[in-house]
C-alpha cells in the first residue's frame, strides 16, 4: 500500500481518514508522510504543521525513545505493540495510548512504518475509579464489622469501671478507674469517626463556592501566617442538592492536609470546573462539578500513595490517617469520588460531584 502525502486520494487513504484510531505513516528516514484526522485530534496539531517532520520531533514520549522504537521496527520487520505509553500534546498535557508499530516492506509498499495510537486514558480512569470505589466499599464494610465487635466489649468495660469507681473506698484509687473510662471513651470516639455518619445526608440546595469559601475562611483562621490560599472558581456551576455540612467536612479535611503540606511559605489553590457527560465509576453523568485542591508541598510519599484512602495511613507525623477515608466516605454518599495525583511540588486532589440528583 502506497500513501502519498499530496495528490489524488487513494481508496486506502479514504479508509484511514475515516478511522477513529490515530494513524501515522513514517518513511524509512522516519519523516511523517501521512497523518489521519484522528491523529490530528489526538496530538491537537494540524497535519500541515506535521508533514515532513521527524518522528522524534512530533511524538514526545517522556518514557520512551520514539526513534529507537521505530528503527527497531524497521530493522526487525516485525510488528509489535506497547501499552500505556504517555504522549505529550501541544499544550503540555499528557495522554496515555496503546501504540502499535507495523513495518511496511512487502509487495508494492514503500519502506516505512505505520504507527497506530489508541487513546486509553478514559478506560484506565474508569477502571481506576471502579477499583477505588470497590476498595473503599470493602474497607468500610470491614471497619463497620470490626467496630461493632469492638464497641460492645468497650461498653461493658466502661460500665464495669464506673461500678468499680463507686465501690472504691479510697478516692485516690479512682484515678485508675477514670483512666479506664477515659480510654474507653477515646476508643469509642475513634470507632465512631472510622465508621462515619450513620444517618443519610440531609440534602438541600448547595452552592459549591459557598462551601469552599467557608473552608477557605477556616483554613486562614487556623493558619493566619500562611500558606497563601488562592481560588480559581468557575461561576457557571449551578447549585445542586447536597448535605452542606458534610461537604464542608470533606473539603476541610482535604484543605487542612494541603495547608499542612504547603507550610507557612507555600501555596494552596481551590479550583472548580464543570464537566459534561462525565463518567464516575460506571455511571455517566450529564453534569459534574470538579473541585481541585492543589498544594506545592513535598508530595505524598510513593510508599503510601496507593493507600492514602485506607484508614490509619498518614504521611504526616502524628496524623491518625482518618481525614482522607472520612472525606472519601462523605463524597461517596453524594455519588461522587475523590482521586489524587502527587509528585514533589505538585499535589492535587480531584473531587467529582454529580450535579443532578439520583432521580434525574
Amino acid at each position: 500500500m502506497t500513501i502519498e502525502p499530496t495528490g489524488k486520494t487513494a481508496p486506502e487513504r479514504m479508509i484511514l481518514d475515516h478511522l477513529n484510531t490515530a494513524v501515522m505513516l513514517f518513511d524509512k528516514d522516519l519523516r511523517l508522510r501521512y497523518i489521519n484526522p484522528a491523529a490530528e485530534m489526538l496530538l491537537e496539531v494540524s497535519s500541515r504543521h506535521l508533514i515532513g517532520q521527524q518522528a522524534a520531533a512530533l511524538l514526545h514520549c517522556p518514557d520512551t525513545n520514539v526513534e529507537r522504537r521505530l528503527v527497531a521496527a524497521l530493522s526487525s520487520r516485525q510488528p509489535f505493540t506497547e501499552r500505556e505509553i504517555n504522549v505529550t500534546v501541544a499544550d503540555g498535557r499528557t495522554k496515555t495510548v496503546n501504540c502499535t508499530l507495523l513495518p511496511l516492506h512487502h509487495l508494492d509498499a514503500d519502506e516505512g512504518v505505520l504507527v497506530e495510537l489508541q487513546q486509553v486514558d478514559r478506560q484506565l480512569r474508569i477502571t481506576r475509579e471502579e477499583q477505588l470505589l470497590s476498595q473503599h466499599q470493602a474497607t468500610q464494610a470491614l471497619i463497620r464489622g470490626l467496630a461493632h465487635e469492638i464497641k460492645n466489649p468497650l461498653g461493658g468495660l466502661r460500665g464495669a469501671a464506673q461500678l468499680l469507681e463507686r465501690e472504691l473506698p479510697d478516692p485516690g484509687l479512682r484515678e485508675y478507674t477514670r483512666i479506664i473510662i477515659d480510654e474507653a471513651d477515646r476508643l469509642q470516639s475513634l470507632m465512631n469517626r472510622m465508621i462515619g455518619p450513620n444517618r443519610m445526608p440531609r440534602r438541600a440546595l448547595v452552592n459549591i463556592h459557598d462551601v469552599l469559601e467557608h473552608v477557605r475562611g477556616l483554613i486562614l483562621a487556623e493558619s493566619p501566617r500562611g500558606p497563601t490560599v488562592r481560588r480559581d472558581y468557575d461561576p457557571s456551576i449551578p447549585d445542586f442538592m447536597a448535605d452542606h455540612d458534610r461537604l464542608i467536612q470533606a473539603f476541610l479535611n482535604l484543605a487542612r492536609n494541603a495547608a499542612a503540606a504547603a507550610g507557612v511559605d507555600g501555596q494552596v489553590e481551590l479550583r472548580t470546573r464543570v464537566l459534561r457527560q462525565f463518567t464516575i465509576g460506571n455511571r455517566c453523568h450529564r453534569l459534574v462539578a470538579l473541585t481541585q485542591i492543589w498544594d506545592d508541598g513535598p508530595g505524598i510519599p510513593e510508599s503510601i500513595r496507593d493507600n492514602i484512602f485506607f484508614p490509619m495511613v498518614s504521611g504526616h507525623p502524628g496524623g491518625n490517617g482518618l481525614g482522607l477515608p472520612i472525606a472519601q466516605e462523605l463524597i461517596n454518599q453524594h455519588g461522587g469520588l475523590i482521586e489524587c495525583e502527587s509528585r514533589p511540588g505538585d499535589t492535587t486532589f480531584f473531587v467529582y460531584l454529580p450535579l443532578e440528583s439520583e432521580h434525574d
